[in-house]
């Protein structure tokens, strides 16, 4: 199996596993601003992101202004 790549995901993103970023290139979130998009339910459904996840996407969202769309 050919490495994944993961050229294309935000350098924000850097400190999650392999899994949490597979599943956000999988899912077309490549930036924060396409995660300000999804509500924490949404991601938290993707296969690959899991609790430990959640403190590093919110800390990168808030350093930029953003955060999780409300429902």
């Amino acid at each position: 199996m050919p490495d994944f790549d993961y050229s294309r995901l935000d350098p924000a993103f850097a400190k999650l596993s392999k899994p949490a970023r597979r599943a956000l290139i999988n899912a077309g979130v490549l930036t924060l601003k396409d995660l300000a998009q999804h509500t924490q339910a949404e991601v938290a459904g993707l296969h690959g992101i899991g609790p430990s996840a959640f403190p590093i996407l919110e800390a990168a969202l808030q350093s930029a202004g953003l955060k999780f769309r409300a429902k």
